[in-house]
């Protein structure tokens, strides 16, 4: 069987999750821009198809923007909202300032899905999953874990993996793939949006803190689920192993991957102020104190100006309708300018603080 790449409250919350719009006309993009990419997908194997008409829905790292973190959204088996509806994975991509979460959809086609791999048939294009026939769907089980001896509406068709990755968003250092003719048509016919219970389940698993990226470190405590909304009991499947995470919390303090968060000024935290001097000696303690406050409004300047004029080369870049590679090479010169004030700003602070009066010589 192919692998891919993840307890809760009850479910009670599916029933407050009402009034989505039934229709769709475009795949949009959720107004949140991160600064920083998703994890890597988790590897886990796929629950048992829980019957007929159930297609695959690939487990996914969504956004909560009140603690600044991702978090795992367990795949699931969801019961198609319409027959001949295949289901198109959202996905992250890069929007030239920042990472945007493209949602998923139901359709007669599946369409672009950013080119990333998420296992299950979802191979980056298109799905190899199955089929719809005569009303009903057939699972093709080269990729899907069912049970023919309840499901009978089967086939069997080997898929050579292009796209191996665990990668799991598009442009800005990860996936390179842009949408076919026909992925492009896809996107601009009827859409319906995630059902209520895709919904309640993805709620659910934001409301658990295991679920955040620090604190499982890519490796979730469920991985997928054989219904929406099931994170515990008989099916239930965990990770077999983790993602490489690329960023943390945005008040989560440094580590290995915490330069990797800052793509512009604006994402660079801001530090915070050693406590008042008060080494006995006055006078020495205002001087230092005014070298401190001067210090810290010139770093503040240089990262306005930085900021501003890369604001100013983003508008000169959209007025050009410049091109996506054109743009990812923008937006890795603006990384390393951004970085590389940081750590000059980190160094002069560093300085500054070995001068501070009333600390131990050596």
């Amino acid at each position: 069987m192919r692998t891919a790449y993840v307890s809760l409250l009850g479910f009670a919350v599916l029933m407050l999750i009402l009034g989505f719009p039934a229709s769709s006309t475009a795949q949009v993009s959720v107004g949140i821009s991160v600064g920083f990419p998703p994890p890597d997908l988790p590897v886990y194997e796929q629950p048992i198809c829980p019957g007929d008409r159930y297609i695959w829905t690939p487990g996914f790292w969504a956004w909560d923007d009140d603690i600044g973190d991702y978090y795992w959204v367990p795949g699931t088996w969801v019961l198609a909202p319409e027959v001949g509806f295949f289901w198109t994975p959202g996905y992250w991509g890069w929007g030239g300032s920042g990472f945007f979460f493209h949602e998923g959809y139901w359709g007669p086609v599946v369409g672009f899905y950013g080119g990333v791999n998420y296992g299950f048939g979802y191979f980056g294009h298109g799905y190899e999953g199955g089929r719809w026939q005569d009303g009903h769907f057939f699972y093709n089980t080269e990729v899907n874990n069912v049970n023919v001896t309840i499901i009978h509406n089967v086939y069997k068709t080997t898929i050579n993996e292009r796209n191996v990755t665990r990668v799991s968003y598009n442009g800005h250092g990860g996936i390179d793939a842009r949408a076919t003719p026909e992925e492009e048509r896809a996107e601009h016919e009827r859409h319906v949006p995630p059902v209520n219970e895709q919904r309640a389940h993805r709620q659910v698993a934001r409301s658990d803190p295991q679920f955040r990226a620090s604190a499982n470190h890519g490796k979730p405590p469920v991985a997928a689920t054989p219904r929406p909304g099931e994170f515990r009991g008989n099916g239930v499947v965990q990770a077999r192993e983790g993602g490489e995470v690329h960023g943390g919390p945005r008040n989560a303090g440094g580590g290995r991957n915490a330069g990797r968060n800052v793509f512009h000024p604006n994402d660079i935290p801001r530090p915070e102020r050693p406590g008042p001097v008060n080494s006995g000696n006055a006078k020495v303690d205002e001087i230092y104190q005014k070298d401190e406050n001067k210090l810290y409004a010139q770093q503040q300047k240089e990262e306005q100006k930085l900021q501003q004029q890369q604001d100013k080369e983003h508008q000169q870049f959209a007025k050009q309708g410049g091109n996506d590679a054109g743009r990812q090479q923008m937006e890795q010169r603006h990384q390393q300018q951004t970085q590389q004030l940081e750590e000059r700003h980190t160094q002069q602070r560093q300085q500054l603080e070995v001068r501070r009066p009333g600390q131990p010589k050596h």
